[in-house]
């Protein structure tokens, strides 16, 4: 599984999160102890949001710890609000169009997880996407396809119910074709004003999420798995659950796909 880490609150350098803690985001693609994939090396990207309400975006298929331009930039480039991944392939080719975060208009969107028999529905997946957006499919994830889903279900105006509206009609899709697990996933996805982030699985298997307020950075990290080792004063997210992020406040709302 991937590795993902994203942060909101006061501007910081994007060092910060991805190359600087002892377990940070670079150190997690090539050693990850929360996942039963421990070398994360299919790629990597960064969402920022600075003044533009477009996020810029860095995307690239080495792996995070063999670029010395993710390093570069990542320690000097500030920002309030980013998104940053590391992937491990399920099955897609490695390619920068495939590469998390995926970003449309002020949307940007990451994920990590599974969602079972996705090549044996990927064209149902696909019509399902509304027009106008379908130009936005530039590479072949579920991940990409669920993240359009969800723009077009009205993201922009209702985040949780427009994404358990989406991963509710993926993971119908997975089990009509039987393949499990139908649906696990973390992703963090944000318009440029508000991080959210969702804890889910279609079984008891739901991939690990964390977040931690910082009162010196006065900013918060949330995680796949946190970057500091031995910190205990992480807070884990439960499975089915739905969090916004805004400033240092914290909403956790049930997360339940209706299929």
């Amino acid at each position: 599984m991937c590795r993902w880490a994203a942060y909101i609150g006061s501007p910081i350098f994007l060092s910060e999160i991805v190359s600087d803690p002892d377990h940070s985001l670079i150190a997690q693609s090539q050693n990850a102890s929360r996942c039963t994939t421990s070398t994360n090396a299919d790629g990597f990207g960064i969402a920022w949001y600075d003044q533009r309400a477009e996020p810029g975006l860095y995307r690239d298929v080495y792996p995070a710890w063999s670029d010395p331009n993710l390093r570069s930039l990542a320690s000097q480039v500030r920002s309030a609000l980013f998104l940053a991944h590391v992937r491990a392939s399920t099955g897609t080719a490695t390619s920068r169009n495939n590469c998390h975060p995926f970003v449309s208009g002020a949307w940007s969107f990451m994920h990590n997880g599974q969602i079972g028999g996705f090549d044996m529905f990927r064209k149902q997946a696909d019509m399902a996407i509304p027009d106008a957006l379908y130009p936005h499919r530039k590479g072949a994830t579920d991940s990409e396809a669920l993240f359009l889903l969800a723009l077009g279900e009205g993201l922009a105006t209702d985040p949780r119910g427009a994404l358990e509206r989406a991963v509710g009609r993926v993971e119908t899709m997975s089990k009509a074709v039987g393949a499990a697990p139908h649906m696990r996933l973390t992703a963090a996805l944000s318009d440029g004003q508000k991080l959210y982030a969702v804890r889910y699985a279609s079984d008891d298997k739901a991939p690990t999420l964390f977040h931690k307020w910082s009162e010196t950075r006065r900013g918060r990290a949330v995680v796949s798995e946190p970057l500091q080792d031995g910190e205990d004063d992480w807070q884990a997210v439960p499975p089915g659950s739905f969090c916004t992020f805004d400033g240092d406040r914290v909403a956790i709302e049930p997360f339940a796909p209706a299929s």
